[in-house]
C-alpha cells in the first residue's frame, strides 16, 4: 500500500504556533514517547539528563544559521526589495542563489543596493540570471577579502525567522534562533531540536558520561517547502550539503556495537546519518549533498532514539518522525500535544522518542 500525504494531516489551532522561545532553553516541555509500550509521558526538557546513561551517544548538527534575509533597493527607482540568500555558488566571484520579493520587478541586469541604518550603501549586487519564478542568481560587487565580505553580510542581514513566526525579528532571535553549539556557517534555518540544549545541560550530560558526536547538515529552505504530491514515493526533496567526519563515525559505531542508546538530535541529524550508511549498516565518513526523503515504512540503521520538535501537518519532518515512531503512535501523540497545549514549530516544545 502506498503512503499518502493526506494521512499526515491534522487540525492545528493557530494559537499553538510558538512566536517566542521559552525563557530558558532547557525549560521547554518534553513529551516522551515509548515505542515498545506506546506509553506517553509529559516532562520538562532538562529531564533528558535522567533518561540517558553513561556511554549513550547524542548526535548533534553543528550547522550555524547565517543572517540570510537582506533588505535592499533598486537603483534608479529606489523600490524596496527583499533578498533571501540561499547558498553561495562561488566565493571568488561572489555568486549567490537567492529568492527575491517582489519577484516580477527584479530582472536580470538590475542593481540592488544594501545600506545600513545610517543609510550608507555597504553592498551592491547585480542580478545575473533567473533560476525559478522567485529565484535569481546575483553577484555581489565587492573588492575586499572573504572575511570582510562576510562581515558586511552579517552586519546587513537579518535572522531568517520562518514565515509562521508572524512578528518582526527582535534582538532575542540573534541568540535564540541558533544552537549553543553552532559552528559551521551555512544554514538558512535552525536545526530546531537542538535549540533546547543549554550550555549547563550539555555540561551535566557530559559529566554523566554521555558521548557527543557532531556532524554538519546545512538546513535549506526546502525544509519548509510543502509537499505537492499525494503519493509520497514521487516527492523530491531539495538537496542539502552535509558532512560526517571520522571522529563521529568512531563514536557512533562504538555505541552501536555496545548496544547503547544513540539519539539523533533533530530530523537533520537523522537525515545526515541515514545518508551515510556502509554496506554493513554502520555509519561511514561522508561529505556531499543529500536529497534523502524518509517516509514510512523505513528501516532506520543508526539511531534508536530521537529528539524533535512538533512539526507542521503534512511536512516532510512530521512524516519522517512518523516513520521513526510509528504512524499510529505519532498521530496519537500529536493529538495529545494539541489537547495539552504543547507549543509547536521552531520555538516550540520537544518530543523524545525512545
Amino acid at each position: 500500500m502506498r503512503t499518502k500525504l493526506s494521512q499526515f494531516n491534522f487540525d492545528l489551532p493557530q494559537n499553538l504556533i510558538s512566536q517566542y522561545p521559552t525563557e530558558e532553553r532547557d525549560e521547554s516541555r518534553l513529551m516522551v514517547i515509548h515505542r515498545d509500550t506506546g506509553k506517553i509521558e509529559h516532562k520538562i526538557f532538562k529531564d533528558v539528563l535522567n533518561i540517558f546513561d553513561e556511554g549513550d551517544t547524542m548526535i548533534f548538527n553543528n550547522t550555524k544559521v547565517f543572517p540570510a534575509r537582506l533588505y535592499g533597493r533598486k537603483e534608479k527607482t529606489g523600490a524596496k526589495s527583499e533578498v533571501f540568500l540561499l547558498r553561495e555558488l562561488n566565493n571568488e566571484s561572489r555568486l549567490w542563489d537567492v529568492l527575491v520579493d517582489p519577484a516580477r520587478k527584479i530582472r536580470v541586469g538590475n542593481k540592488l543596493y544594501f545600506s545600513d541604518e545610517e543609510e550608507h550603501d555597504r553592498l551592491v549586487a547585480e542580478v545575473v540570471d533567473n533560476t525559478t519564478s522567485r529565484g535569481r542568481t546575483i553577484r555581489f560587487l565587492y573588492d575586499g577579502d572573504e572575511e570582510e565580505f562576510q562581515k558586511e553580510l552579517n552586519a546587513l542581514g537579518n535572522t531568517p525567522l520562518p514565515k509562521y513566526i508572524t512578528r518582526g525579528v527582535e534582538a532575542i532571535d540573534k541568540e535564540r534562533y541558533q544552537t549553543v553549539y553552532a559552528k559551521e556557517m551555512g544554514a538558512v534555518a535552525a536545526p530546531t531540536a537542538g535549540l533546547h540544549f543549554s550550555r549547563e545541560l550539555l555540561k551535566r550530560l557530559e559529566l554523566k558520561g554521555i558521548d557527543f558526536a557532531e556532524l554538519t547538515l546545512h538546513v535549506g529552505l526546502g525544509t519548509f517547502r510543502s509537499i505537492d504530491v499525494e503519493d509520497l514515493s514521487k516527492h523530491k526533496m531539495d538537496a542539502e550539503y552535509f558532512r560526517v567526519d571520522d571522529r563521529t563515525v568512531e563514536v557512533v559505531n562504538r555505541a552501536k556495537k555496545g548496544g547503547k542508546r544513540i539519539c539523533a538530535v533533530g530530523t537533520t541529524s537523522m537525515r545526515a546519518v541515514e545518508s551515510s550508511i556502509s554496506a554493513e549498516g554502520n555509519l561511514k565518513r561522508a561529505e556531499g549533498w543529500t536529497n534523502k526523503f524518509i517516509y514510512p515504512p523505513y528501516e532506520f540503521n543508526i539511531a534508536n532514539s530521537m529528539i524533535t520538535n512538533f512539526h507542521l501537518p503534512k511536512s516532510s519532518l512530521m512524516i519522517m518522525v512518523s516513520a521513526f515512531g510509528g504512524y499510529d503512535l505519532i498521530m496519537e501523540a500529536y493529538q495529545q500535544a494539541i489537547k495539552e497545549e504543547y507549543r509547536f514549530f521552531s520555538y516550540g516544545d520537544a518530543m523524545l522518542i525512545l
